[in-house]
């Protein structure tokens, strides 16, 4: 590739995007290079979906630091990128006497850390707050939030793209070399070139440094396995439950979707392959046992699928979980590396990029984008719409009078925006993830093969080109008789 970026980004989760979107309001090249078809792939796609309040870290981290302000600034953020997001709040409960002296604990480092209006609260106010739950008093963390973690990153990338930011997909980053002060960054499709990398590679980012040179840091990988629930039980669990956390795990909790189903989960097991996303059916039914302790609705009637998330657990000798680590290395120069990068990852993105963005300008004066437009709008929900809109859209394009998805109300109109979406993504995924088609009760049992023709129709592909998510995905070998 003869062009040559000022930034290169490797890797396109939460983080990733959000540091493009950050750059992009500067004058400046960016691209973002992403080893999958689509953004959210990995752990920011992967996770409980919740907006955390920065009451769980220790004070003066920049976990603590990134979590708070992340927090705090996410219904301005909501509103600009229109993204789903509700401020239910959240719950810690106990039931014992330790439990109590623990919580206790927990709201006095929220309050050192910033958190806003941590309380502990006794039997009778859980109960009106969550009327399902088992617990004798709890802490009470009101700002706490939910948020689509697909559509975050999605709406993180767009707006990224929108003010000029270059993503590339399907660009496995294979080997990094500096040549007369640029790097040389070759992938499993090409080269690029640029004159600073930022390492936010997720899973892979030690593996990255070292290509650039620096330290191997210690990843281990932490899995954490879910169940989702049918949306039938989403009314009886307001906001998220969880337990009493201990010093290095939130525990198994219930957790609302912005849409209204419930997950379950997760667990935290160490796991050494990155991309087993697999699901036993005895982690499913420890989950189950475990988390009806909590909240005691939890029934197999009720699963509609499973999924697993890997995060990048950086620990230090004494196997303790060490802090986010955004290194601007002196010995690599113009090299940004993100190390750690596990939850609260999800809540701290923005702020995250923020602290990058000035870290590079301390260092490489930037001039800034006069015509950076921060406002991206996503795709409309013909379901969440007035009886007078949804007809006044259909008289304006009828194909939002066609159902493609029966359990979530997904129109035709919405489907194509999807499938012409601004980053170029056309696998089933990459509808999905827009769109909520698929992730109703019969997961694709109806609409999948009617995605799949509309794919092949609009995008000019081959019926044996069209992928599920990943590469090598395929969804057919030839025609399927309908």
């Amino acid at each position: 590739m003869s062009q040559i970026y000022d930034f290169l980004i490797i890797g396109a989760g939460v983080v990733g995007s959000a540091i493009a979107r950050e750059l992009s309001k500067y004058s400046a090249k960016t691209c973002v290079l992403e080893k999958n078809l689509d953004v959210c792939y990995e752990q920011s796609g992967r996770n409980s979906a919740v907006i955390h309040g920065g009451f769980a870290y220790d004070e003066n981290t920049n976990k603590a630091k990134f979590c708070v302000e992340g927090c705090l600034e996410f219904d301005a953020l909501a509103e600009l990128l229109d993204i789903p997001f509700k401020r239910t709040g959240k719950v810690l409960v106990g039931k014992t006497h330790e439990d109590r002296e623990r919580l206790l604990k927990t709201i006095e480092t929220g309050k050192q850390n910033g958190a806003q209006g941590l309380e502990l609260i006794e039997e009778k106010r859980l109960k009106e707050l969550v009327p399902a739950v088992n617990g004798s008093f709890a802490m009470y963390s009101p700002m706490s939030g939910i948020v689509d973690p697909f559509i975050y990153t999605i709406a993180l990338a767009e707006n990224a793209h929108q003010n000029g930011v270059a993503y590339y997909f399907d660009q496995e980053v294979t080997h990094i070399e500096k040549e007369n002060g640029l790097f040389i960054v070759s992938t499993s499709k090409g080269q690029f070139k640029s004159k600073w990398i930022i390492n936010s590679a997720g899973n892979n980012c030690a593996h990255i440094s070292q290509m650039l040179g620096l330290k191997a840091y210690a990843i281990e990988g932490t899995k954490g396995e879910y169940i989702v629930l049918d949306q039938k039980v989403g009314p009886l669990l307001p906001m998220p439950v969880y337990p009493v956390p201990t010093n290095t795990y939130m525990g198994i909790h219930v957790t609302p979707t912005i849409d209204g189903n419930v997950t379950v989960g997760p667990n935290a097991n160490k796991e050494p392959d990155y991309i087993n996303y697999g699901v036993s059916r005895d982690s499913m039914t420890f989950l189950k046992e475990d988390a009806n302790t909590l909240w005691p609705h939890i029934q197999q009637k009720d699963f509609i699928r499973n999924y697993a998330g890997i995060q990048p657990t950086w620990k230090d000798g004494d196997h303790v979980i060490k802090d986010f680590l955004i290194e601007f290395s002196e010995t690599v120069e113009n090299t940004v590396n993100l190390i750690g990068m596990e939850s609260p990852a999800l809540t701290c993105a923005v702020p995250i990029a923020k602290h990058v963005v000035k870290g590079i300008i301390d260092r490489y004066p930037l001039q800034v984008n006069l015509d950076f437009n921060g406002r991206r709008r996503g795709i409309l929900k013909f379901s969440e719409q007035s009886k007078e809109m949804q007809a006044r859209l259909i008289s304006e394009n009828p194909d939002y009078g066609e159902i493609i998805c029966r359990c979530e109300t997904i129109t035709k109109a919405e489907i194509l925006s999807a499938i012409n979406n601004p980053l170029g993504v056309d696998t089933l995924t990459g509808i999905k993830y827009r769109t909520r088609a698929m992730m109703g009760r019969c997961q694709g049992g109806y609409c999948q093969m009617r995605i799949s023709q509309m794919i092949q129709d609009h995008k000019k592909k081959h019926e044996g080109d069209i992928m599920y998510a990943r590469r090598d995905s395929y969804m057919f070998t030839g025609k399927v008789r309908s």
